[in-house]
C-alpha cells in the first residue's frame, strides 16, 4: 500500500457527536479545573478533534462557589473592569465576586483558556456553571468527567 492511501480525517460540522459531562467543582483548585474544562469545550479530548471545527463537548459545573484558590488569590487577586467613562474602573476580588456571583469565577477562567473568536465565542455557550448542585440538565444525562 503506498503512503498517500490513508487520509487525515477532519471533522465536519453536522459530523460531530456531542456528549454531556458533569463536573463538581468543589475543592478543585480554580485553574486546574478550568483548564481541563477549556479542553473538553474545545474538543482536544477527541481523536477527531479539528481546529477550525467545534468538536467538543458540552460540560456541566456544579458546586462552583465551592471551587477554591491556592495561596492568598482569595484576597489578593484582583478582577479588573472599566466602564468605559473616564475614571470607571472598579477592582473586585474574588471573595466580593463569590458573594454576588459565584459562578463568574469559573465562566471567567475558562473563558480566559478559549480561542478569542467567533469559535470561541460558540464554545463557551457548551459552559453551564451552577453554584449549588441543583442543574435542569438531567435530561442529557451528563456523564461525570474524570478530572
Amino acid at each position: 500500500m503506498d503512503h498517500n492511501s490513508f487520509k487525515t480525517y477532519s471533522a465536519k460540522v453536522g459530523e460531530v457527536d456531542q456528549a454531556w459531562h458533569i463536573v463538581d467543582a468543589e475543592n478543585q483548585v480554580v485553574g486546574r479545573l478550568a483548564s481541563q474544562v477549556a479542553a473538553v469545550l474545545r474538543g482536544k479530548h477527541k481523536p477527531a478533534y479539528t481546529p477550525h471545527i467545534d468538536t467538543g463537548d458540552f460540560v456541566v459545573v456544579v458546586n462552583a462557589e465551592k471551587a477554591r484558590f491556592t495561596g492568598a488569590k482569595e484576597t489578593d487577586k484582583e478582577y479588573f473592569r472599566h466602564s468605559g467613562y473616564p475614571g470607571g474602573v472598579t477592582i473586585t476580588t474574588p471573595k466580593d465576586v463569590r458573594e454576588k456571583k459565584p459562578t463568574f469565577i469559573i465562566e471567567n477562567a475558562v473563558k480566559g483558556m478559549l480561542p478569542k473568536n467567533r469559535l470561541g465565542r460558540q464554545m463557551l455557550k457548551k459552559l453551564k456553571v451552577y453554584a449549588g448542585t441543583e442543574h435542569p440538565h438531567e435530561a442529557q444525562q451528563p456523564q461525570p468527567l474524570a478530572l
